[in-house]
């Protein structure tokens, strides 16, 4: 699922070069393992949270977070991740659902929102509302697709519509006859009449079915261990034959369950809100720091694991923790106020794995000066031919490797590598037009060729090679004609 980069393990620069021998800037940065499915919701319902360009920094920096949502498209926020690598999901707020069914609407609305900042700030995903069919407004239902059908075709005019995806989140209550996950199906009324359509959008444009599943709303005294990962007896599905050891398994199995009754069991799945909270009221029975900790940290384990679930086996999911920050102008109980994992000055409420180990021995020095890469000369090997000839003998080193596309990979995944690395300010000139590297004009090759140079700038380190598993190392030299790969 994931158009997920290896640029979480870009925190901090604090290196070194030297331009004539006299001037030096040290940029080093320490690097951390994560699964890269993990990201975090930022909302912004409080008056005492840090400067957006403050949390964009500290995500890179000092934690293993690289995705966010928002929950509108607040320009300064999306400024503030720009050129972070950090994937961005923003929200179209509820009320303005109805007006984005008319084209002219959609294609300002992504005018205004959207294309002031792609692809700096690498916007993946617009959702359109947030559980639209849990308000039961008639109006906003049924005008739900429609809009997300103009967003779509309104991306399509601007030439974006492989680049970012539309979905919509959903809560549970779209659901009936839940327990045991193989009887579930969508309520009556919205299942052919709303999701079927919003399911067939999904699948031909190639996006997620986004659910927020939240076993802290679901769970009872009873079922408080299966809510939280703990050992239990489990919930047994007679019709499946297959057991459930806890709450967040049995939710998406539930999903998948009636996704798949409706014929839509390929569509993905994307985990948009789930989280508990670190205070509650008095009689709210395991509502604590401690607890929020333990479910938290079993969520990023589970995750990160990529067993899936019994109906889902060996699948990862793309999954965003409630919340980033608690929010103290959230309306309700205490408990909706409380959903952060990181106070206001940016220390953590719990710890649950996600932030980046200060490891020195590790370090990777890429070169800036103003804001622009002043790349290494190195020896060429050139050949005759302006252009990639897999014929042409390769000469294998032990010691050199290269980065180079994986056969197969996705264009969009290829196309948002070249953009991250290019916006980081390293030198794309070679696969711009009239650079040596610029022919084969394709993806594959632009993408093969930025990927490389992210890989030995960074320094040659494994992960580096990654880009969400579009990328692999090799011994031979992917070098052609005059275009010459670092090494």
């Amino acid at each position: 699922m994931n158009d997920l980069l290896p640029f979480r393990h870009l925190s901090s620069f604090i290196s070194s070069i030297c331009l004539l021998n006299v001037l030096c800037l040290l940029i080093i940065s320490s690097t951390g393992g994560a699964d890269g499915s993990i990201g975090v919701n930022y909302g912004t319902l409080a008056n005492n949270l840090p400067p957006p360009q403050q949390v964009a920094e500290f995500l890179l920096r000092s934690t293993l977070i690289n995705r966010i949502r928002l929950f509108d498209a607040d320009p300064l926020i999306l400024k503030a991740f720009a050129n972070t690598g950090i994937t961005v999901t923003v929200t179209v707020p509820n009320d303005q659902i109805p007006h984005l069914t008319n084209l002219t609407s959609a294609q300002k609305w992504i005018s205004d929102h959207i294309q002031p900042h792609f692809p700096s700030t690498n916007i993946i995903r617009i959702l359109v509302g947030n559980e639209v069919i849990s308000t039961a407004d008639h109006l906003l239902i049924r005008t739900l697709v429609p809009a997300m059908q103009s967003l779509h075709t309104a991306l399509v005019s601007a030439s974006l519509h492989r680049r970012i995806q539309i979905s919509t989140p959903h809560s549970l209550g779209i659901l009936s006859d839940s327990t045991p996950p193989s009887s579930a199906k969508f309520r009556r009324g919205y299942n052919t009449q709303v999701l079927k359509p919003l399911l067939s959008f999904l699948r031909t444009t190639s996006s997620p079915f986004v659910v927020n599943p939240y076993p802290f709303f679901g769970y009872s005294p009873e079922t408080l261990d299966f809510a939280l990962f703990r050992p239990n007896p489990g919930l047994f599905d007679h019709h499946t034959k297959l057991l459930y050891t806890n709450m967040l398994d049995a939710q998406l199995d539930s999903v998948y369950s009636a996704m798949d009754k409706l014929g839509f069991s390929d569509v993905e799945i994307v985990i948009g809100e789930i989280g508990w909270p670190s205070e509650g009221d008095i009689d709210q029975i395991g509502v604590d720091v401690s607890t929020a900790a333990e479910f938290n940290k079993h969520l990023v384990a589970r995750v990160d694991s990529g067993t899936g679930t019994p109906l889902m086996p060996n699948r990862s999911f793309e999954t965003y923790i409630f919340a980033l920050f608690d929010e103290n102008l959230k309306s309700g109980p205490t408990s909706e106020r409380n959903f952060g994992i990181f106070r206001s000055d940016l220390t953590p409420i719990y710890d649950i794995g996600i932030l980046r180990p200060k490891v020195i021995n590790r370090r990777r020095i890429f070169a800036v000066f103003a804001n622009f890469f002043i790349p290494l000369r190195i020896v060429q090997v050139r050949s005759s031919i302006p252009e990639k000839n897999p014929g042409s003998p390769a000469q294998g080193s032990p010691e050199k490797r290269w980065c180079v596309t994986k056969p197969g990979a996705e264009t969009v995944a290829l196309q948002r590598n070249i953009d991250y690395v290019c916006g980081l300010g390293l030198d794309c000139r070679p696969i711009n037009e009239g650079g040596l590297c610029y022919l084969p004009n394709t993806v594959k090759a632009h993408s093969e060729y930025a990927m490389n140079l992210f890989y030995q700038t960074m320094g040659k380190y494994k992960f580096d090679c990654d880009f969400d598993k579009t990328g692999e190392i090799t011994t031979i030299n992917p070098s052609y004609g005059d275009c010459e790969y670092h090494a």
